[in-house]
C-alpha cells in the first residue's frame, strides 16, 4: 500500500524543490493536497509520479513540476480573483485554492466538468466556482482578474483572456504553432500595455475554442 503523506513529501522534496521551486505558498498546497484523488482509481499508485497523466477524454493531469512551476510563476496572493482556462481533473485549481486564491475554473468537456464539480465539493472546497464552457472565451461576467493560467496549449493568445486581465495583471499560456510543443508565455498588462516574457518550452493538450484550435 502507497503512503500518500509520504509520496507527497518526496514528491515535493525530489521532484519540486530539487528543481528550484522555493515558494512556501506552492510547497505546502502540494505537500497538502491528496494529488492521488484527482486521478482514476487504477492509476492512483501513480499520482505521484514525475509525469503526467491521462485522465479520460484525451486530456491529462499536468506533471507536479509542471504545477508548481506555474503557481509559482502566477504569483498569487490570497484574495486575487485567478480564472483557470481547462479545469481538467480539477487539482491545479485545488493548489490555488490552497494558495488562497479566489478561483473560477473553466472545462468545455462535460464528463471532466462534473467529475471535477463532484471532486470539488467531495473535498469541500466550496468556494471553487466552475462552469462548463469554451475557455478561450474567458469567464467575462467574472472579469477582471488579477490571474489567469491556461492550462491547454493554442496557436495565439486568446483576445478575450488579455481583455479580461486586469490592470497590473498576470497570465501563464502555452502557445506555439505545433500541437506537440509550445511556449510558456508570461503575460503581463502594465499602464495598458501588454508585457509578454518567455520561459521556455512545454507540452501541453490542445486549446480547443473559438480562440484556439
Amino acid at each position: 500500500m502507497v503512503d500518500p503523506v509520504r509520496s507527497r513529501e518526496r514528491m515535493v522534496r525530489e521532484q519540486i524543490e530539487k528543481r528550484g521551486i522555493s515558494d512556501p505558498a506552492v510547497l505546502q498546497a502540494m505537500r497538502t493536497l491528496p494529488r492521488h484523488r484527482f486521478v482514476e482509481e487504477a492509476l492512483a499508485y501513480k499520482a505521484y509520479s514525475d509525469s503526467p497523466l491521462p485522465i479520460g477524454e484525451g486530456q491529462t493531469i499536468s506533471q507536479p513540476y509542471i504545477v508548481a512551476l506555474m503557481s509559482e510563476r502566477l504569483q498569487v496572493e490570497p484574495g486575487m480573483k485567478t480564472l483557470e482556462i481547462g479545469a481538467g481533473s480539477g487539482y491545479q485549481a485545488a493548489v490555488l485554492d490552497h494558495m488562497g486564491a479566489d478561483v473560477y475554473t473553466v472545462e468545455r468537456i462535460k464528463k471532466l466538468f462534473f467529475a471535477a464539480r463532484k471532486r470539488f465539493m467531495d473535498m469541500r472546497m466550496f468556494s471553487v466556482k466552475i462552469k462548463l464552457d469554451d475557455g478561450t472565451m474567458g469567464w467575462p461576467d467574472e472579469a477582471p482578474f488579477d490571474r489567469i493560467i491556461v492550462t491547454a496549449g493554442g496557436p495565439e493568445v486568446p483576445e478575450p483572456l488579455v481583455a479580461q486581465l486586469a490592470e497590473n495583471g498576470r497570465m501563464l499560456i502555452p502557445v506555439g504553432n505545433s500541437k506537440q510543443s509550445q511556449e510558456l508565455i508570461q503575460i503581463e498588462k502594465v499602464d495598458g500595455k501588454i508585457v509578454r516574457t518567455n520561459l521556455g518550452s512545454v507540452a501541453f493538450v490542445d486549446l480547443v475554442g473559438k480562440h484556439g484550435w
